[in-house]
């Protein structure tokens, strides 16, 4: 088995096929011997801003000096980035071995065969087994509850913030979509959110009923100081001290996601983890963030952001809005067929002088004629170009922009990374 027919036979579970419950990832698991045992772990759970807190999370412990793995989805560009120790994604041939070795596994599982995802997290738990790591920072997937990844028995627990979104599966209301979140604590597990309101009550309730400590991380525990194009100050007001940092990574609320991420660092501390000032500060300064709020290009300048619910493009709209100036602004838009179509635009539209519709290769990206169509109903009234795939939007975005407008790519992280991996290979 090689690389690619590796891929090709992962494909086959299909990544967007979902299945409630832990009894197949923890049948994977017990036959590989319950590599997830073996390590400490974070848990990342929450609507947004679960891929920068797991980033800056690892970051930090990595420049402290501990062997440190993440495990995110899903990719931008390449299936190896979701499986990454120290910043190194794991290698194909590493891959194709962990595959190799779960496959016969698999096939004994064919009255009920494990998801895409399942799959995926067995294989991040047994490679970070393998490679002996000290910690593995591990993002959920969907939920939390019924997520393949809460099989595991962490350190700390993070539920960075709820909104609405899957919402045939978790649930109508921000308190059911609360509770599936909520269902990675753990007892005696000490859980960092920002989340708020209904949703921060029954998070709450959890915490009660597990015994465990809830630190909350509101807004007043940040304070942005300075920004520009290349990066950010903030203030965190920590558990333990003050902290003055840099970032290169762009958009205000960053701030917050920086703050969760010292949380739990500094939880680490209290629990006996060696973790020096001085390690902090580069491992925030060292994070990066492909595909959010990235610039990838400038003179004019190319912004791309996966936002894909209406959180993260209201979080976009602000960004824009008060980070950045330019004359035009060219919006080149790609959305998953099952997400808040008319919402998302409704929120960012406003913003642009023109609007380019495309879709990115995944099977469920909405047609873009169909974008511009919800575009024009909710009152947008500014031309509308509708280009098949991603390359010829960018293209034609290029071809109209002058030097001080601005083209934003976003709308799925599909999107995004189809549009990276244009712009990196055409520069």
């Amino acid at each position: 088995m090689n690389y690619k027919e590796a891929l090709n036979w992962l494909d086959n579970f299909s990544e967007f096929k979902i299945k409630l419950g832990l009894e197949r990832i923890k049948i994977l698991c017990d036959r590989l011997g319950n590599p997830q045992d073996n390590f400490k772990i974070i848990h990342v759970g929450g609507t947004n801003g679960k891929g920068s807190v797991c980033r800056v999370i690892s970051s930090i412990l990595t420049n402290s000096g501990y062997k440190t793995g993440v495990y995110i989805s899903p990719h931008i560009q390449r299936f190896t980035e979701r499986i990454v120790i120290d910043g190194n994604e794991i290698s194909e041939k590493d891959l194709v071995s962990i595959i190799q070795k779960i496959k016969p596994i698999v096939d004994d599982m064919e009255k009920d065969p494990p998801t895409y995802f399942e799959i995926v997290t067995a294989i991040a738990f047994k490679y970070f087994n393998d490679k002996k790591v000290d910690f593995a920072v591990v993002e959920v997937g969907l939920g939390g509850r019924f997520d393949a990844t809460n099989i595991v028995k962490p350190e700390i627990s993070v539920i960075t913030n709820v909104s609405l979104e899957h919402q045939n599966i978790l649930g109508n209301k921000i308190k059911d979509i609360a509770f599936e979140k909520a269902g990675i604590i753990k007892n005696n597990t000490p859980i960092v959110t920002s989340a708020d309101n209904d949703a921060l009550k029954v998070i709450k309730q959890k915490t009660i009923e597990n015994k465990t400590e809830l630190i909350i991380v509101d807004d007043n525990k940040w304070k942005r100081e300075y920004f520009d194009l290349d990066g950010q100050d903030f203030l965190i007001k920590g558990l333990l001290q003050n902290y003055n940092v840099k970032t290169h990574m762009l958009g205000k609320f960053q701030g917050k996601n920086i703050a969760l991420a010292l949380a739990c660092i500094e939880k680490l501390q209290m629990g006996g983890i060696y973790i020096t000032e001085e390690s902090i500060s580069k491992g925030i300064e060292k994070t990066s963030f492909p595909g959010r709020m990235e610039i990838a290009q400038r003179n004019p300048i190319i912004l791309l952001d996966g936002a894909h619910n209406i959180k993260g493009i209201e979080v976009l709209t602000e960004t824009l809005r008060n980070d950045f100036s330019f004359d035009n602004l060219i919006l080149v838009v790609g959305i998953l067929s099952d997400k808040k179509i008319s919402e998302m635009l409704k929120i960012i539209s406003p913003l642009a002088n023109k609007i380019i519709t495309t879709k990115s290769s995944n099977e469920r990206a909405c047609d873009p004629e169909k974008l511009k169509k919800v575009i024009q109903e909710i009152g947008f009234n500014k031309e509308v170009i509708v280009k098949d795939n991603i390359n010829d939007a960018i293209n034609y975005a290029k071809s109209i922009a002058k030097k001080d407008d601005l083209i934003c790519i976003t709308g799925s992280l599909f999107t995004v990374g189809e549009a990276r991996d244009y712009i990196i290979k055409n520069t």
